[in-house]
């Protein structure tokens, strides 16, 4: 299987890893957070967060600054634009938000379609 080079889809892909999307989880929170700080909240060791790190720097969800013997990773700034706009890409075009129905947007729903419930026991 060849890699994508669809930004969406790294991006999502990236994301779709537990360990990462703990990283991004965290960094999502707070400001920048040392690269020493994600081996315990994310239960792995170093050089497996120094791989999910890479790939999350790779896919443009996270920069990095070296500070003095220490990486600090923040998410980049575009990454929460580009998920939004992920997301408004599958919403379909007639879709309406609840909060937004009105009794003359409600569509009428027939009394077939309202499953029968029988009656309670009596004891």
């Amino acid at each position: 299987m060849s890699r994508s080079t669809d930004p969406d889809v790294r991006l999502l892909a990236a994301l779709a890893d537990p360990v990462r999307l703990s990283i991004v989880r965290q960094l999502a929170v707070g400001d920048a957070v040392c690269a020493c700080d994600f081996t315990e909240s994310c239960g792995v060791t170093q050089p497996t967060v120094s791989h999910h790190l890479k790939v999350l720097r790779e896919a443009g969800i996270v920069t990095s600054a070296r500070r003095g013997s220490w990486v600090w990773y923040r998410l980049a700034p575009e990454v929460v634009g580009r998920l939004v706009a992920i997301g408004r890409e599958l919403v379909p075009a007639d879709f309406i938000r609840a909060g937004e129905l009105t009794p003359s947007r409600r569509r009428p729903v027939s009394a077939d379609a309202i499953p029968s419930v029988p009656p309670a026991p009596t004891s």
